[in-house]
């Protein structure tokens, strides 16, 4: 009715890319496999104009809490998601190394580091922003560490580990991380602690250094466990408080308990629970997850990139994960 063009998102197209290659994984069907291809085909077609090296941003401005990003703007967040699609892209259809590589350009060479030494290095949000925040400065990291495990390039690995190293220093007595180094920055949620934990096993399951790191991994997994999760599978917003009821969290805690399901043998039940419930009080008969339950009324919103897209991907791996469990036994 106002004329908003319908477009796509580059980060909602890295997470169909992703629920696609997980379903080919499952399957193993030419149709699948040709599915999974043309979402990969799709994003590298979103790449923005005016950067030499692959990156990815949102078409449409976006104000968050601490700054502006313009539309097209790269940030590190859809670069890194359009990164993980890549690499494992190529694990399962073909070479995508090249393009992998040259999200590395991108954050080696355009994005600012606020902090930056022998020991630790952070990478900022986005060009021009001076922004410090954990899950986004490790999102990098882990695109580093993917792409030199592939590579060898030992030069990709060090700034990986010194990255890494500034989250883990970060963390906080308890195991949890506030969301960004910042005075305004100090709260704790499920889906930014979430990103954390996927990226930081990641990192270890890629680069040799990370052994350093398994202690706050699996502190931090234990916070986030215990603190985010009520009994029946609800996934809490925040750690003192379950509202709003996010499909969001939802679904980055499934994915995260699926890929940390080294540390804890309840991991895969954990995810199905939180599956459950989500389907059961945020699913709408006609498909679509709903945006979220608040404490007096539910906002049923159909977010493609917020919620959809993330619900797709986090059911496709769980589908994935079953199958492979009841292979094995």
């Amino acid at each position: 009715m106002i004329r908003v063009p319908a477009e796509r998102n580059a980060k909602g197209v890295a997470l169909f890319a992703l629920a696609q290659l997980a379903k080919y994984r499952r399957v193993r069907t030419e149709e699948a496999r040709q599915q999974a291809n043309e979402m990969l085909m799709a994003l590298l077609s979103m790449k923005l104009d005016g950067y030499s090296d692959a990156a990815w941003g949102y078409n449409f401005n976006w104000q968050s809490r601490n700054f502006f990003a313009p539309r097209e703007m790269p940030t590190i967040v859809a670069t890194a998601f359009a990164a993980r699609a890549l690499v494992e892209g190529g694990q399962d259809l073909h070479d995508f190394q090249d393009e992998a590589r040259s999200v590395c350009e991108f954050i080696k060479k355009d994005l600012p580091r606020s902090i930056d030494n022998e020991n630790e290095l952070c990478f900022s949000y986005a060009p021009h922003s001076k922004t410090r925040v954990f899950n986004a400065s490790l999102l990098a990291a882990e695109v580093l560490a993917s792409v030199g495990n592939l590579t060898g390039e030992s030069e990709l690995l060090t700034l990986a580990e010194r990255a890494t190293r500034y989250v883990v220093n970060n963390q906080r007595a308890d195991g949890s991380w506030f969301y960004g180094a910042g005075p305004k920055q100090s709260w704790i949620d499920n889906f930014h602690t979430a990103y954390i934990l996927f990226s930081l096993q990641r990192i270890l399951n890629a680069a040799s250094f990370g052994a350093e790191f398994q202690l706050a991994l699996e502190r931090g997994y234990k916070y986030w466990k215990n603190n985010f999760f009520l009994a029946d599978g609800w996934p809490k917003y925040y750690d003192g408080d379950p509202y709003p009821a996010d499909a969001h969290a939802a679904a980055s805690a499934i994915v995260t308990f699926l890929e940390c399901r080294r540390l804890d043998n309840d991991a895969l039940s954990m995810a199905q629970k939180v599956a459950s419930w989500t389907i059961q009080h945020l699913r709408d008969r006609r498909g679509f997850f709903y945006y979220q339950r608040r404490r007096f009324y539910t906002i049923r919103k159909p977010y493609m990139r917020w919620t959809e897209a993330w619900m797709l991907y986090a059911l496709s791996r769980l589908l994935e994960e079953q199958q492979c469990q009841s292979q094995q036994t």
